[in-house]
C-alpha cells in the first residue's frame, strides 16, 4: 500500500513538474518575438488604432530587435522590441505638423522645467535649450531616472509637447546588451591561446548576417590561419577557429572542451 502510495505521488510530481517547465517554456516563447508580423502585433497594442508604415528587423549591440513605425492622426511613433522577451527598449513619438502660433508670448524656462517634471515624475533634468527648427519655437528638454533617459520637446509658446522619447539606460540592466562586447584586444588574445606561439597580423571588427563579429589572422610559421569568434561571440562566448585546410573548429569559452564542428 504505501509503495503503491509512493510511485503515485512519485508519478504526480513528475507530471507536475513538466506540467510546469512546459507552461514555462510555452510562456517565454509566447513572450518573444521571431518575424516582423509579430512585432507589428505588439507594437498595435500599444497604439490601438494605429497603422504600420514599417518594420525592420535588426542588431543593436549584439542584440536582436525589431524596429516599428507608426502613424495616427497626428502622431508618429517608433518602438523598439527585444526580440528574446518582446520587451521595449526604446519608445518615442512626435507630432507630424506643428503650428508656430508665433503671435503668443514665449513661455519661460522655469515653466518648461515644470512641464518636464510634471511629464517624467521622479526624472532629474540634465540639460534644458530652446531651439528654432523650420520656422517652430521649442525647448529641448533631456531627463534621467533610475532606469531611463528622456527627451522631450516643448512648444515654446503654447507649452504642449510635441515629441517625446524614451530608452533604458545600460545600468538598467534592460537596455540592448553590450556588455557581452569581449573587445579587440581581447578577441586578440583568445585568438592566440587558441593558436600558441602565432603572430597576429591582422584582427579587426566586421558584421556578419548583421552579427557582430571579431576576425583575426594569426601566422604561425608557414601556416596562416583566419580566427572568427563565433555567431554568438557577444552573448554566449562560443568561438570559431578556420585552419589553411578549412578544417572547422568550435570552441566554447575559456575553460570550456574543444569540439570538431567540420
Amino acid at each position: 500500500m504505501n509503495l503503491t502510495k509512493n510511485l503515485k505521488a512519485a508519478l504526480f510530481t513528475a507530471c507536475f513538474t513538466a506540467a510546469g517547465i512546459l507552461a514555462w517554456t510555452q510562456g517565454a516563447y509566447a513572450a518573444s518575438i521571431s518575424s516582423e508580423s509579430q512585432a507589428g502585433a505588439k507594437a498595435l497594442e500599444k497604439v490601438p488604432g494605429a497603422t504600420i508604415t514599417d518594420t525592420d528587423r535588426d542588431y543593436e549591440k549584439g542584440t536582436l530587435v525589431y524596429d516599428v513605425q507608426l502613424v495616427k492622426g497626428n502622431r508618429k511613433y517608433e518602438i523598439t522590441y527585444r526580440a528574446s522577451d518582446a520587451k521595449i527598449l526604446e519608445y518615442s513619438w512626435e507630432k507630424i505638423s506643428v503650428s508656430p502660433s508665433s503671435s503668443k508670448p514665449v513661455i519661460s524656462e522655469s515653466k518648461c522645467k515644470s512641464l518636464a517634471k510634471a511629464r517624467v515624475k521622479n526624472g532629474t533634468i540634465v540639460s534644458i535649450a530652446r531651439k528654432f527648427d523650420d520656422g517652430l519655437d521649442y525647448y529641448k528638454v533631456k531627463m534621467t531616472d533610475s532606469k531611463k533617459t528622456y527627451i522631450l520637446e516643448f512648444h515654446a509658446r503654447t507649452g504642449a509637447l510635441i515629441e517625446y522619447e524614451w530608452k533604458y539606460t545600460a545600468s538598467s540592466g534592460n537596455a540592448a546588451n553590450s556588455s557581452g562586447d569581449i573587445g579587440l584586444e581581447k578577441a586578440k588574445q583568445i585568438a592566440l591561446e587558441k593558436v600558441p606561439g602565432g603572430t597576429v597580423v591582422k584582427a579587426e571588427s566586421d558584421y556578419d548576417d548583421g552579427v557582430p563579429v571579431y576576425e583575426i589572422e594569426i601566422v604561425k610559421g608557414r601556416m596562416n590561419i583566419p580566427f572568427t569568434p563565433g555567431p554568438d561571440r557577444y552573448s554566449t562566448g562560443t568561438r570559431i577557429m578556420t585552419d589553411s585546410f578549412q578544417n572547422r573548429l568550435q570552441y566554447r569559452t575559456p575553460g570550456e572542451k574543444r569540439t570538431d564542428v567540420g
